[in-house]
């Protein structure tokens, strides 16, 4: 029986490039290669797609980029071409035909949408959440908005445009009349907290506004919220499955870039240290946020649990980290599924969407 050849892309032009190396490494060194072929795309920092053959322990470090054997790459977005088209050192076109997409990409250009529309112009099976979904999803604002009209909790928010920046002192001190200190100031369109800044005046509000301008065209600003940081894993289409859920007790101030990928002292506790009565009502909203944004494949869903027992929903990461020690596929471990299982899943899924 012929293999299913399945496309890993990473890299990407994203500040959370980095992260989606490391991620990449792992989910192509547990794809079950009894029952997969796989091809290695790597997007540059400037843009530039490549077809990798090298060595899979390259790719984490960023080495790959100088492989010799690189070649450039592009996905025709022709569905009779079903993948992608090599430019070969001599000039000749070398066609390779794929059967699904595993998109191992992170925040702006791979999470958001964008490269979820290339994929269904090609009617290619891909894995996670299509174009609306993905859009939805990275985008902050459009969150609260939907989701607060399916009455799930959120914090209490604002947003500001970039074409506004003019009124930053008036706008923040609307904000401040709204919100209440400590706040938080996030770039609309991030992920990996890149660009958030904890902020307790108006000084630092405008501040942080700024400087999350520099990673987006929009800034939401929300009320801080004081209690247990906690995630929950969901996979599935109809029918999704949401996990136990995993407790962050951050070492720095709060979850920052740091705090999860840099700094040894974070810990993580699966299942939380929380009542089984708050397990449960948490895995429900989590289905039920899943669900009302149109999500498929998989998401990790961020909650806090406050201290007066209130559960707030934070966000929805719609291709969640899959490093070796991030949350999404330790919660899916904690719930039986080993690592290769846990990618077998996911890409089997991917065949049940009609895009």
């Amino acid at each position: 029986m012929a293999k299913t050849r399945v496309a890993v892309i990473f890299g990407g032009v994203s500040n959370e490039h980095e992260i989606s190396l490391l991620s990449a490494t792992n989910i192509i060194n547990n794809i079950p290669r009894e029952i997969y072929d796989v091809v290695c795309i790597g997007i540059t920092k400037k843009g530039r797609w490549l077809l990798y053959i090298g060595d899979t322990s390259k790719i984490a470090d960023g080495s790959w980029e100088q492989d010799g054997d690189n070649v450039s790459c592009i996905l025709s977005p022709d569905p009779l071409h079903k993948g992608f088209i090599a430019i070969l050192n001599d000039g000749k076109i070398q066609h390779i035909k794929v059967d699904v997409i595993f998109p191992v990409l992170h925040g702006k250009n791979g999470e958001d949408g964008t490269i979820q529309g290339l994929f269904t112009l090609s009617k290619i099976p891909f894995v996670g959440c299509g174009c609306l979904a993905s859009a939805n999803c990275m985008d902050k604002e459009l969150t609260h908005i939907i989701l607060e009209s399916h009455g799930v909790k959120m914090t209490d928010w604002m947003s500001i445009n970039r074409t506004d920046i003019e009124k930053v002192e008036k706008i923040a001190g609307e904000m401040e009349d709204k919100l209440d200190y400590p706040m938080f100031v996030k770039p609309a369109n991030c992920g990996s907290s890149v660009g958030v800044s904890k902020v307790n005046n108006k000084e630092e509000l405008i501040y942080g506004i700024k400087k999350a301008f520099a990673h987006d065209n929009k800034v939401v600003v929300e009320t801080g919220v004081r209690g247990i940081e906690c995630e929950c894993a969901v996979m599935g289409n109809s029918g999704a499955i949401a996990s136990t859920i995993g407790e962050i007790d951050s070492a720095n101030d709060f979850y920052d870039y740091e705090g999860k990928y840099q700094n040894d002292d974070t810990r993580t506790y699966i299942p939380a240290r929380m009542s089984e009565d708050n397990i449960f009502k948490i895995r429900q909203i989590a289905l039920k946020a899943y669900n009302a944004m149109g999500c498929t494949g998989l998401a990790r869903v961020d909650f806090f649990l406050t201290d007066d027992g209130e559960i707030i929903l934070n966000e929805i990461n719609t291709l969640p980290g899959h490093t070796a020690i991030s949350m999404y596929p330790q919660l899916m471990k904690y719930e039986g599924l080993s690592p290769r299982e846990q990618i077998h899943r996911l890409i089997s899924l991917a065949f049940e969407v009609q895009r």
